[in-house]
């Protein structure tokens, strides 16, 4: 298949829906996490999970960019947008995330210079055109994003551009997978693993997953189709009692992952010892700062950060949601105080979260009409 429509055909989808039935043993109960958000999104959007039995169960994983910086974290970047003569930009899910006290869009009506760009290399050109002032790019993400940030900062490095500075909040995927599969809250039979994720870093880094944790892993693509191989994938080495690492993405992730990227993420990132995340706590060696050689550019360096640990909202879940624990309609002020117009967490802002999806797509309860 080459098109899009393709990867949405509904003769397809229903005839893999039928296989995934034929595969599934009536009496046991399988809990799949599909550890991307994007992933969620494609689920619920294209009705997914109606097609499938229903003791195949979904599980939301911490895969959401935007979801898993911790308030604290946010308030570091809202407290650099409020200093003098910085020019804030980030990328548009982040303005309306919520601090303890304030967003990034609060702190732009109250006349901080806070800027939506939508790649790093927009935040270095509005660097060169205003040299007189201070450009900062909030880089979020995991290794998906964390390529194009280096390649800036690559950039920056070669072009003298010393108003230009980064705050680096990217983080890596492998060491929340592992602090989930060692937590005694959530057991899970299998994993849809994150295709996009994949792209940079192969598929190989995944394979711990089965072979320390007996746990069978599918990379997926991200239309309904991708979806359900990938779900069929897991659930047949489940009934075949294998586990190991299928890569259902191949037309886009390779085994290895891109090793230019990888080399220049290694060139200008090295691992902080710890880093916090929402819901999940400090996690040792999950998260990227700039290495001595790009401390130039490093905002953490530059500025005065407050590097202040801060509790989520009592009322919100964002956290157990993250982790598995709770569906999005589970939490107390889902779709009541928390909306995506006016959200109390996370997961309702980002376009990845899985309380945004359940709420776009009308999933406000366990069970829903087919129609």
């Amino acid at each position: 298949m080459r098109f899009v429509d393709e990867f949405r055909d509904a003769e397809l989808g229903r005839a893999l829906a039928e296989e995934i039935h034929a595969t599934v043993e009536p009496e046991r109960h399988y809990k799949i996490m599909e550890v991307c958000g994007g992933h969620t999104h494609a689920i619920y959007k294209y009705g997914v999970d109606d097609l499938l039995p229903s003791n195949v169960e979904f599980v939301h994983g911490p895969g959401c960019p935007v979801c898993v910086i911790p308030m604290g974290r946010v308030d570091d970047g809202i407290a650099l947008a409020h200093e003098p003569g910085v020019i804030f930009t980030c990328f548009g899910d982040m303005l309306r995330v919520p601090g303890s006290t304030e967003t990034l869009l609060d702190a732009k009506a109250q006349g901080a210079d806070v800027r939506i760009v939508y790649s790093p290399l927009d935040a270095l050109r509005i660097a060169k055109e205003n040299p007189d002032r201070e450009i900062v790019f909030f880089a979020i993400g995991f290794e998906t994003t964390a390529p194009s940030t280096a390649l800036t900062l690559r950039r920056a490095k070669a072009e003298g551009a010393r108003n230009f500075s980064v705050i680096c909040s990217h983080v890596t995927i492998v060491p929340p997978l592992r602090a989930l599969l060692e937590s005694p809250e959530v057991r899970l039979d299998g994993f849809i693993g994150p295709g996009h994720v994949a792209t940079v870093i192969g598929a190989r880094p995944f394979q711990f997953i089965p072979e320390q944790y007996g746990k069978p892993l599918a990379i997926s693509g991200f239309e309904p189709l991708d979806v359900l191989q990938s779900v069929l994938m897991v659930l047949r080495q489940l009934v075949e009692a294998r586990a190991e690492v299928e890569n259902q993405y191949a037309r886009v992730v390779p085994w290895e992952g891109n090793p230019r990227a990888l080399e220049i993420m290694d060139e200008v990132f090295t691992l902080r010892d710890r880093f916090e995340w929402r819901g999940l706590g400090f996690i040792s060696e999950s998260a990227l700062r700039l290495s001595d050689d790009y401390a130039e550019w490093d905002a953490e360096e530059r500025f005065a950060v407050p590097d202040v640990r801060v509790a989520d909202p009592k009322a919100c879940q964002c956290g157990e949601v993250l982790r598995g624990v709770i569906k999005p309609w589970e939490c107390k002020v889902f779709g009541t105080a928390c909306t995506p117009e006016r959200p109390i967490g996370t997961c309702m802002v980002s376009s990845e979260g899985a309380c945004a999806a359940y709420y776009n797509y009308g999933r406000f309860a366990r069970e829903r009409e087919v129609l």
